[in-house]
């Protein structure tokens, strides 16, 4: 894996990410035009009206799975970063911080968190601001 930073620590999957959506977006575009066929010429309306609404189920499935993933993500880096900081300080995170805050926290080194931490209560620091203003990036290693 390469040193991660700023600029390259974003995970695409692109057999998820590209290929998968195409290829939901497809089935979709092609379900539409086979149900409008289908009613145009009287045939098959109940085959392609079937089509259109797993179409659309594979495309609200594909953007809860991914949901449902980060979801679980955020609570986990949550209590791992609330953990770190009262590690660090003996107190908890700032509850004003938001999980987004959070999430980008996680990258600073514990030398530059807690000073981090008070800018970003202080300052009210977007979650790439906060990125941006990391000095030694701590990357995330235990993604597959």
């Amino acid at each position: 894996m390469k040193e991660q930073n700023y600029s390259n620590h974003r995970k695409y999957v692109h057999g998820f990410h590209f290929v998968l959506f195409l290829l939901g977006i497809l089935a979709l575009v092609g379900s539409i035009f086979f149900l409008v066929k289908s009613f145009i010429h009287g045939a098959d309306r109940v085959v392609s009206t079937v089509i259109f609404f797993g179409a659309i189920n594979f495309i609200v499935l594909y953007f809860y799975s991914r949901d449902f993933a980060t979801t679980v993500q955020d609570r986990a880096i949550r209590a791992e970063e609330n953990l770190r900081y009262y590690a660090l300080t003996g107190n908890l995170l700032d509850p004003r911080l938001t999980v987004q805050q959070i999430v980008a926290l996680r990258f600073a080194p514990d030398l530059e968190l807690v000073g981090l931490v008070s800018r970003t209560i202080t300052e009210n620091l977007s979650n790439d601001d906060i990125k941006k203003e990391i000095k030694v990036w701590r990357p995330d290693l235990n993604r597959a």
